[in-house]
C-alpha cells in the first residue's frame, strides 16, 4: 500500500480547497442577487408550485440544500410560513441542490477547466479591489469558481490510484461485491459521508471523484448519492430541535420525503440507471456506457451520475407532490403536541443555517420586524379597546398588553443580537446599509411598547381612583388615540412595500394631524382645569395620554424614515 498520512494530509486539504471555492462563490451569488433573492422569496407563500421554484432559485443561488431547508425550518418556526408551504419549498431544494453536480460533473470531468479555472482567478482577482460593489461580488463569484475548480483538480490527483493500492482494491472490491447488500451499506456510506462534511455537494464531489478514479461502480456511486440525500436532512433536523413543534413538523417532512423517494428507487434502480446509461449511449460522443470500466467509460459514468441525481429528485417530486396534504396530516400524527402552548406559532431567531445566507438573513429580519409591527397594532388596538369601550375583561386585556410589551423586549435583544452577528458577514454594499436602519427600528418598536404599557398603568391609576371624564374629553382623546392607530397602520402597510413605494408626503400628513389635534387638547384640558371639569390628578393622567400619544407619533415617523434610508 502506497498512501501514506501525508497523503490523506494533501486530500484533505483539498477537499477544504473545494469547499473554500464554493463558499466564496456562493457568497459572491447572494450578494450579487441579494435583491433579486428577497423578491422571490415574497412569493414563496403563494401557492405549492412558486413554493418549488423558491427552493429550487434559493438552492441553485446559495448552492446548499441544507443551508436552504434550515431557512425554511426558521420561516416556520417564526409562523412565516405554514407547514404545506414549506413543503413545496422543500421538494423544489431537493431539485436545486443538483445543479453544483452537473457543473462538477462536465467542468470538472468531462472538460479540462484547470487552466480556465486559474485564468478566471486571475482575471476576477484586480476586481476585488473595484470601488462598484456589483463588480466586487462578480469577481468573488468567479474567484470562488475557479478555487471550486482548482480544489476539484487536486482532490482528483490526491485519490491514489486504485491499481497500485491491492490491499485498498481486495477491501472495496468485498464491500462492493455484496448485491444488494453493498447497495445498502453505500447509502449508509453515502448519509455518514454527508453528515461528516456538513455538504451535500461536498460529498457528491467526493463520490465522483471516487466514481471517476475507478474506486467504485456507477450504482455503487448512485446508492452513495441516495445516501447523501438522507444526510442532508441531519442539518435541518439538528436546527428543528431549537425550535417550536411545526419546525419539528417541517424538518420531519423532509426525512421522510427523502426516505420515501429512496425506498422506490432502491425497487426500481437497476431500470433506472439502464434507462441512463441508454441516454448517456444515444447523446454523448463515443457512445460508451456508463458500466464500462474505461477512461471515457468513468468519464460518462460522472454525467450519469449527475442525471441521476437530477432525475431521481424531479421523479419523487412530480410522485409525492400530489401527497402533500398527506403528509401533512402524517407529521401532525408523528409531532403531536404535548400541550396546548406547542401549537402557538412563537417568533424565534434561528441563526443556524441562515448565519451562512446573510442576505437571506436580512430577508428573514425584515419579515420578524414585520411581525414586531403587528405586535404593535395590536397593542395599539387594545388599549383602545380598554379605554373607551370599557369592556368586562379589562383585566385580561391589561394583561395581554403587559405580555405584549415584555414580547418586544425580547423581540428588541434578539433582532440587535441577529443583525450584529449578520453584519460581521461579507454583505453587498446596500444590505449592509439596510442593518443600522432595521435596528433603527427595532429600537423606536419597542419604544412605542413601553409607551402603551405606561399608559395601560395609567388606566389601571384611574380606574383605582375611578376618575371619570366627562363625554366630550374622552370624544377628544379618541380622536387622538384613533390618529394614531391609523399612523400605525400606515407604517405596517408601509414595511410590506419597497422603498419607492413609500409615500414619506401620507406619513408626515398624518404626524401634522396628530401633532394638530393634540395642540387643540393641549388648550382644551387647561379650559378645563380652570373651569374645575375634573381635578389635578384626572388632568395629570389626561395630559400624560395626550403627550405619549404624540410620542408614539414621533416614532412612527422615525420608523417610516428609516425604511426609506433616511434614518
Amino acid at each position: 500500500m502506497n498512501y501514506g498520512f501525508f497523503d490523506i494530509l494533501l486530500l484533505a486539504g483539498s477537499l477544504g480547497i473545494f469547499i473554500y471555492g464554493m463558499k466564496i462563490m456562493s457568497e459572491g451569488l447572494q450578494k450579487a442577487a441579494g435583491e433579486s433573492l428577497r423578491k422571490v422569496l415574497k412569493g414563496m407563500t403563494a401557492n405549492r408550485f412558486s413554493g418549488i421554484f423558491t427552493g429550487f432559485f434559493t438552492t441553485a443561488v446559495i448552492q446548499s440544500s441544507s443551508a436552504t431547508t434550515v431557512m425554511v425550518v426558521s420561516f416556520v418556526n417564526a409562523g412565516l410560513l405554514t407547514l404545506r408551504e414549506s413543503m413545496g419549498v422543500i421538494m423544489g431544494a431537493n431539485i436545486g441542490t443538483t445543479i453544483t453536480a452537473w457543473l462538477i460533473a462536465i467542468f470538472g470531468f468531462k472538460v479540462m477547466i484547470y487552466e480556465v479555472a486559474i485564468i478566471a482567478v486571475g482575471v476576477a482577482f484586480p476586481f476585488l479591489f473595484s470601488k462598484k460593489s456589483s463588480y466586487r461580488h462578480i469577481a468573488e463569484f468567479f474567484m470562488g469558481f475557479g478555487i471550486l475548480f482548482i480544489g476539484l483538480n487536486l482532490l482528483k490527483d490526491s485519490v491514489p490510484d486504485i491499481n497500485s493500492n491491492a490491499q485498498i482494491l481486495e477491501f472495496i472490491t468485498r464491500l462492493t461485491q455484496m448485491g444488494f447488500g453493498s447497495i445498502l451499506l453505500f447509502i449508509l456510506i453515502g448519509t455518514v459521508l454527508t453528515i461528516v462534511v456538513q455538504s451535500s455537494t461536498a460529498s457528491m464531489a467526493i463520490t465522483l471523484v471516487l466514481l471517476y478514479k475507478g474506486w467504485i461502480d456507477f450504482p455503487i456511486a448512485a446508492a452513495m448519492v441516495m445516501g447523501e440525500n438522507i444526510g442532508t436532512t441531519v442539518t435541518a433536523n439538528i436546527a428543528a430541535l431549537a425550535g417550536n413543534i411545526h419546525a419539528k413538523r417541517a424538518a420531519r417532512f423532509h426525512s421522510i420525503f427523502n426516505i420515501l423517494g429512496i425506498f422506490w428507487m432502491v425497487l426500481t434502480l437497476n431500470y433506472f440507471l439502464a434507462g441512463i446509461d441508454f441516454m448517456i449511449t444515444q447523446f454523448l460522443p463515443g457512445h460508451i456506457s456508463v458500466f464500462q470500466n474505461s477512461e471515457i467509460g468513468r468519464e460518462n459514468a460522472t454525467v450519469g451520475l449527475a442525471l441521476f441525481h437530477t432525475g431521481f429528485n424531479v421523479l419523487n417530486t412530480l410522485l409525492l407532490f400530489a401527497f402533500i396534504p398527506f403528509f401533512e396530516k402524517l407529521v401532525i400524527k408523528m409531532q403531536s403536541p404535548k400541550s396546548e402552548d406547542d401549537e402557538i406559532v412563537k417568533l424565534q431567531f434561528l441563526s443556524t443555517g441562515m448565519m451562512q445566507i446573510p442576505e437571506l438573513a436580512l430577508a428573514e429580519a425584515k419579515k420578524e420586524l414585520q411581525f414586531f409591527g403587528k405586535v404593535i397594532e395590536k397593542m395599539s388596538f387594545s388599549f383602545n379597546a380598554l379605554v373607551f369601550e370599557n369592556p368586562q375583561n379589562a383585566e385580561a386585556i391589561i394583561q395581554k398588553i403587559k405580555k405584549r410589551e415584555q414580547l418586544t423586549d425580547d423581540l428588541e435583544i434578539a433582532l440587535v443580537n441577529y443583525l450584529t452577528k449578520v453584519s460581521e458577514s461579507d454583505l453587498s454594499q446596500e444590505s449592509s446599509q439596510s442593518i443600522p436602519s432595521m435596528l433603527s427600528m427595532a429600537n423606536d418598536l419597542e419604544r412605542i411598547a413601553d409607551i402603551y404599557y405606561q399608559m395601560t398603568k395609567n388606566y389601571e391609576r384611574m380606574t383605582a381612583s375611578k376618575i371619570k371624564y366627562p363625554v366630550d374629553v374622552m370624544h377628544d382623546l379618541k380622536e387622538l388615540l384613533e390618529l394614531v392607530y391609523e399612523a400605525i397602520k400606515l407604517m405596517r402597510s408601509n414595511m410590506e412595500k419597497e422603498k419607492k413605494e413609500i409615500s414619506m408626503k401620507q406619513v408626515f400628513e398624518v404626524e401634522e394631524r396628530i401633532n394638530t389635534t393634540r395642540r387643540q387638547l393641549r388648550k382644551s384640558h387647561f379650559k378645563r382645569l380652570e373651569k374645575n371639569i375634573y381635578d389635578a390628578q384626572a388632568g395629570v393622567i389626561f395630559l400624560d395620554y395626550v403627550t405619549r400619544a404624540e410620542r408614539i407619533g414621533d416614532h412612527l415617523v422615525n420608523v417610516n424614515e428609516a425604511l426609506v434610508g433616511i434614518k
